[in-house]
């Protein structure tokens, strides 16, 4: 079985799948232990041609994905719980196929994190549900909602408007509303888990050979390729009710859904996959059983995909996230308003290029989909705030690219452009607040070699901007003044 190719995956899971073990499994992962008693909100499922993540489909329809033998995710949102996912994955800019290849390597690589991830959440009490994919590990646990932790949760501050009025509305596919407190926890989740990022970050980073970054942010080459590391807390950079997370022992269709970018021939070849629980087993044993189909239904009979519930662990991590410096930038990023959209032609719009390197420019000009990227929000976030911009005005400019007409098409429908803004914004200028990045890579050599120059013949040099925010950082200058004062209100500045 083992051996088998991977064209024939969904075949293969749809038998997978008749088995009892397995279905209970899954079950457990959903909330429940039968169709009737489920508690997240809807599930997603991926065929070869496509993730069709952005198609939730009622639980009740479960027996048919499994008869199709289909990838299948469910919702992070959740009727009794508040859901904590913490996500690392492997990236390679150049040979997207290269976990696929070689997944040995790359759990070889990702064998730090993984120990500094167990080692952070233990600190704080949290035993989570350590899951192993075709990139990387997944750690899962959850607090209920009766639990003191969300509540306090749900009272961290800086939530946009445009997300509580968002949440209101019905959502896909039931027509039920997110619940105003539920949406508030998620987005008090999103702070503290930035927190636990920066911890796992600072800790690890010296021990990898490649590079580790909050999101997949583009790197410079290593000795094989641009690889890196990511601690992917970007669905807390979307509304609770659009993230979905893969099930345990669903069948792993991403490499077929990737061919395009990673060879069809690649693809076809390559063996079966499916996402497992690593209990009592480590990731290495994990690599090689999660590609034999036979030993994937026998971890069924055995294991358990329970979520755990960890609510004196979140009390721990919270009050960790309170007394840290992270705590103290939030405070200070949501300090200040952004303009409205009705003042944009009088602010934001007014913004002089020409002061602006050519990648930034470039960049401003052209966001879909340069300001989609992690890469392209960074350059911005460095070169404004060695201007003297605040965060939440660099937040606010983006946004109003986000929201205006760049054929975006049907980008944002179910997502929050401001939300995204802040979000990517907040993480970026984060680190760099906390001392976690010293903009090693903010230089011009580092963007042509991160393949995010665009300009031929740049007569521009980012070395100036780089020691000014260095210069900002030392002396406590961080935007003290907005450029030629256009861009606050008298109060501001």
């Amino acid at each position: 079985m083992s051996g088998a190719s991977n064209i024939d995956s969904r075949r293969r899971a749809a038998g997978l799948y008749a088995d009892q073990s397995m279905r209970l499994r899954m079950l457990e992962y959903y909330g429940g232990d039968s169709l009737q008693n489920l508690t997240c909100e809807y599930l997603t499922a991926g065929d070869k041609d496509a993730s069709h993540h952005r198609q939730p489909l009622l639980t009740a329809q479960l027996p048919a994905l499994w008869s199709q033998g289909l990838d299948i995710s469910r919702s992070l949102w959740d009727r009794r719980s508040l859901i904590f996912h913490l996500d690392i994955d492997y990236v390679n800019f150049d040979c997207p196929a290269a976990h696929y290849l070689n997944l040995h390597r790359v759990i070889e690589l990702q064998r730090h994190v993984e120990w500094v991830v167990e080692a952070v959440l233990s600190d704080y009490g949290i035993k989570p549900l350590h899951l192993l994919s075709g990139r990387g590990h997944h750690y899962v646990w959850r607090i209920a909602k009766a639990a003191p932790a969300f509540r306090q949760l749900a009272g961290l501050r800086g939530m946009p408007p445009s997300l509580g009025q968002f949440y209101a509305r019905p959502h896909r596919p039931h027509q039920r509303k997110v619940p105003a407190a539920v949406g508030r926890a998620f987005f008090g989740a999103g702070l503290v888990r930035e927190y636990l990022a920066h911890r796992i970050k600072e800790l690890v980073a010296p021990m990898c050979e490649i590079p580790v970054e909050l999101t997949a942010v583009e790197v410079g080459p290593t000795c094989q390729a641009r690889e890196m590391i990511s601690i992917d807390i970007s669905e807390y950079g979307d509304p609770l009710s659009s993230r979905v997370i893969r099930v345990p022992f669903s069948v792993y269709l991403k490499p077929l859904q990737q061919r395009s970018w990673i060879g069809k021939q690649t693809a076809e070849e390559l063996p079966p996959m499916f996402l497992i629980p690593l209990e009592g087993i480590d990731s290495p044993e994990g690599a090689v059983l999660m590609r034999d189909a036979a030993k994937v239904a026998r971890l069924a009979s055995r294991t358990s995909t329970l979520i755990p519930e960890q609510p004196a662990g979140m009390n721990e991590l919270i009050r960790a996230y309170r007394h840290s410096s992270v705590a103290q930038y939030h405070r200070w990023f949501y300090s200040q308003e952004p303009h409205p959209p009705k003042s944009w032609p009088q602010t934001y719009d007014l913004l002089s290029m020409e002061n602006l390197p050519c990648c930034a420019r470039h960049i401003l000009e052209h966001p879909n989909d340069l300001l989609l990227r992690p890469a392209g929000v960074q350059r911005i976030v460095r070169v404004l705030l060695s201007l003297g911009w605040h965060p939440r005005h660099i937040a606010g400019l983006i946004r109003s690219k986000f929201e205006r007409g760049y054929g975006w098409g049907g980008q944002w429908n179910g997502y929050d452009p401001w939300m995204r803004a802040d979000f990517y914004t907040r993480v970026f200028a984060g680190l760099f607040v906390a001392g976690r990045d010293d903009l090693v890579d903010f230089n011009c050599r580092s963007a042509r070699e991160e393949q995010f120059c665009f300009v031929p013949n740049c007569t521009n040099n980012l070395e100036p901007f780089r020691n000014s925010l260095l210069d900002r950082r030392q002396y406590e200058r961080l935007a003290c003044r907005p450029f030629n004062r256009l861009f606050l209100p008298a109060e501001h500045l």
